[in-house]
Parts: C-alpha cells; structure tokens; sequence
C-alpha cells in the first residue's frame, strides 16, 4: 500500500444474502489480514435490541435508517465489515460501498437451507415456506449487490475458512 493510501483506514466490506457466511468469514478475514472486524446487524443489536424486537416496534423502515448510520460509521472506522443482507436496498449506502473493496458472498437456496432453518429472521417469517422466502428476497437484492461488488466469492459447498483465504488471497492481489 502507498503512503498516501495508507492514510484512509483499511476497508473490506462483505455483502450478500442472508446465510451466505458474511459474518464467519469476515470474522476469519479480519483474523487473518489482522484488521478489526464489525458486523453491522450485530452493532445495530448492541445499540437498540434485538432485531425482530426493532421490526415489531419500529418497523423495517427504522431498523433501516439506523443501519445506513451503523454502515457509515463502520466503513469510516475501517476493518473488516459484515453487513445485513438488506443494507444495499439503501442508495446513500450503496454511493459509500462504492468508494471501498466489496465483496460478495453467494450460496444455493440448498445450502442455506440448512443455515436459515431454526434462526429468528423477521423477514422469513410468514406463510412461505422460508427457504422459497429467501430465494425470493435474494433475488430481489441480487442486481443491487452486483452493483456494489468488486469480487464474488460463493460459500455453498466450500468451507468457511478456505472462502476467507481466497478473499485474503484475492485482497493481496489487490494491493
């Protein structure tokens, strides 16, 4: 890294739909490369409860205002930043992803299968059936994630760790 780079604290921001990995392998990536790791829906919960608490008592469109600040504030703090699968439905959030590394995390409808079942997502509650949910939601975001995305990476049949050492891998190629 150049010294005028160096000034600007160093940024991976990881994308992609729920249970794609975001938060293990970002959390194996910061390890490896040393920098701090933050997921934002984690930030979010440590500052205003739980998610599906936020959801019922303020709605999505407030949980969405305090990730788009939680968002800002972890890119500005530099890392290693995991973020909800929703984040990018925000354009203020998607003009900032733009101005850092982005990585997006894919996985098959079978794969996530597995990962979602039992876990407490609001927006896999209802009548559907949460994997078809799922499916649908993320290819609603898939263009949007694609967009902000400076590498794919796919988790779905490749453990979590090898995912993180082809990130690191693919992070030193860019340096």
């Amino acid at each position: 890294m150049s010294s005028a780079e160096s000034a600007a604290p160093e940024v991976l921001v990881l994308v992609g739909p729920m249970g794609a990995g975001k938060t293990s392998v970002g959390r194996r990536v910061a390890r490896t490369a040393g920098w701090r790791f933050v997921d934002t829906d984690k930030a979010i919960v440590r500052e205003h409860g739980s998610i599906p608490a936020i959801f019922a008592e303020h709605g999505e469109d407030r949980f969405r205002e305090w990730e788009r600040e939680q968002v800002a504030e972890a890119i500005a703090g530099g890392g290693v930043i995991s973020l909800g699968g929703g984040a990018v439905l925000s354009e203020d959030t998607r003009v900032l992803l733009r101005t850092v590394p982005v990585v997006m995390l894919t996985v098959s409808p079978e794969a996530v299968a597995e990962r979602i079942s039992g876990t407490d997502r609001p927006l896999l509650h209802g009548e559907e059936d949460p994997v078809q949910r799922w499916t649908r939601i993320f290819a609603e975001r898939r263009a949007l994630y694609e967009e902000v995305a400076d590498a794919r990476f796919d988790t779905s049949r490749v453990p979590m760790s090898r995912v993180a050492d082809q990130i690191v891998e693919w992070m030193r190629g860019r340096a």
